[in-house]
């Protein structure tokens, strides 16, 4: 009824800025003002319009014509300080964008909306830098909700492909990216992302092919390639990482392996494949401590029963790991068999023998000698079936247990080696295997010298016979033993001192007898 009353235009302006529906109000205020310049209110409604739609210089235009009408207008004033505190933050937030400090370009947006709700162009800048940050499902909610309003906004459709590009859904990312070009066919960065997530998924596709097929070498170049298109792509280059790893580790390069499951942890510490893969690779190479923390992660993560055996299996290997290597001390294998482990004990055995180190230093003998009695020691475990079994099993070697044997003599085992002289003979069993069964000699059992022998003789103990100094009577019980075992050779002594003190009183019992009976008939069968 009145097309040319201002006010009424910027009556009907001040109701739709409150429904907040600018882009309506901002007509109405442009109208009011083209029919009254003088119209203070209407230039006001105008600034708030440009500003709540993110042009803060058109707004600052708007406020300062209001103020030459009206300097000492308060809201004016207010007004124009805060289109002045917009175009403050855009800036500052266009040079953090080129720094790629993505924190701040959000702190930024976020000043500015409150001035500037219904920009566009700020919530975009908001939510591509939230993408960047890894926060998808931010930002995936701020373009979904500008694209409820606008279906056709190529910046909205842009940024939800890159959110679904940097969670690896790449062919949807791809999908998103067509139709942003679609909408706007210059948008130079829905471009290249697109062109990017198609080489990406490309490269990715031809090295996993190449894995399967055994290629292991081109499935090393076509990965690397491919970590070489994006390195914002955080997800993709997680994976990347750790299937070049497990490239490495089929090609036995375990310290690069190592390295690039590292590196997929530093961009996904969530990424519970790479620590398994890691934790596999420290295992390969003897790192437990490494290993058993890395399935503690993955324990943690995801309680899960073959985790918590994985688990389990670090544990142990660390715990035996920082025991004595009897493998590593004769130098074979784990998977050696019997006659290799005789072989490399004896040859190990000649090697730190006393007597060809009795010209050496005192200092060379004792480690020498510290050697031998590891050889021997290490033999008698892997030598026995169950020992051996138990020490691989990890179980403990407990000292009562694990009393290695060679002979036992009342009062305890004699462990390994056993040395004896007497009556000009000298016997060295440190070059001769063990005897698959221990004789085992008791206070209330009796030993025979023909069962002896035949056991001696079983045992190829022949072949350690050699000439020696002459020696005391055994009589006198003078017996030297050298035993491999702490334990044994403790309770040997303690039954050498009991013998020669018995046979100082005249006591000594038919049992010794029999054992000196033994040795002689032993030391004689060998001289013949």
């Amino acid at each position: 009824m009145c097309p040319k009353n201002a006010s009424y235009y910027g009556n009907r302006a001040a109701t739709l800025m409150m429904l907040g529906r600018f882009r309506e109000a901002l007509g109405d205020a442009q109208q009011s003002v083209r029919l009254d310049d003088s119209f203070v209110r209407g230039h006001l409604r105008e600034g708030k319009c440009h500003l709540s739609l993110g042009n803060a210089m058109a707004a600052r235009r708007s406020f300062q014509r209001a103020l030459e009408l009206d300097h000492k207008n308060a809201q004016a004033q207010q007004e124009f300080k805060n289109a002045n505190a917009v175009i403050e933050y855009e800036k500052i937030a266009e040079t953090d964008f080129e720094k790629r400090d993505f924190r701040k370009v959000v702190f930024c947006m976020d000043r500015a909306l409150e001035y500037a709700p219904a920009c566009h162009r700020f919530k975009i800048i908001k939510a591509e830098c939230l993408a960047m940050l890894g926060r998808h499902p931010e930002a995936q909610s701020v373009a979904s909700d500008i694209l409820r309003m606008d279906s056709t906004n190529a910046d909205a459709l842009y940024v939800r492909g890159l959110c679904l590009y940097y969670e690896d859904c790449i062919e949807k990312a791809v999908q998103f990216f067509v139709q942003a070009l679609r909408m706007a066919p210059d948008h130079e960065k829905a471009c290249v992302a697109c062109r990017n997530a198609k080489a990406l998924k490309a490269k990715k596709e031809d090295g996993n092919k190449a894995f399967k097929e055994g290629n292991y070498k081109l499935a090393y170049e076509l990965y690397t390639e491919a970590l070489g298109i994006d390195p914002n792509n955080i997800k993709t280059n997680a994976k990347l990482y750790c299937n070049r790893g497990t490239v490495n580790s089929k090609l036995r390069k375990l310290d690069d392996a190592i390295e690039d499951c590292t590196n997929a942890v530093k961009l996904d510490d969530t990424y519970i494949k790479a620590y398994l893969r890691r934790a596999q690779c420290y295992m390969d190479t003897e790192q437990y401590e490494e290993a058993v923390r890395d399935y503690e992660k993955v324990y943690q993560t995801e309680k899960t029963k073959e985790h918590k055996q994985l688990l389990k299996n670090a544990q142990l290997e660390l715990k035996k790991s920082k025991r004595k290597d009897y493998y590593k001390i004769l130098g074979v294998d784990k998977n050696a068999s019997e006659d290799e482990i005789k072989k490399a004990y004896r040859k190990r055995a000649l090697m730190h023998h006393p007597d060809r180190h009795s010209g050496a230093s005192a200092e060379v003998q004792k480690e020498e000698e510290k050697k031998f009695k590891e050889v021997g020691e290490a033999f008698t475990i892997l030598s026995d079936p169950k020992k051996k079994t138990r020490y691989d099993s990890g179980q403990d070697l407990d000292e009562e247990g694990m009393n290695m044997g060679g002979l036992d003599f009342p009062g305890g085992p004699v462990v390994g080696t056993l040395r004896f002289r007497c009556r000009g003979h000298g016997f060295d069993a440190a070059r001769c295997s063990p005897p698959k069964k221990t004789p085992r000699f008791t206070n209330n059992k009796h030993c025979s010298a023909q069962q002896l022998r035949r056991i001696v003789s079983s045992q190829k103990l022949l072949k350690g016979y050699k000439s020696g100094s002459h020696g005391p009577d055994l009589g006198s019980g003078d017996i030297f033993v050298m035993a491999l075992r702490r334990a044994g050779l403790e309770r040997v002594r303690r039954r050498e001192d009991t013998i020669t003190r018995r046979e100082s009183e005249g006591t000594i019992g038919r049992q010794c007898e029999n054992q000196q009976e033994w040795l002689w008939n032993v030391l004689g069968e060998a001289e013949d």
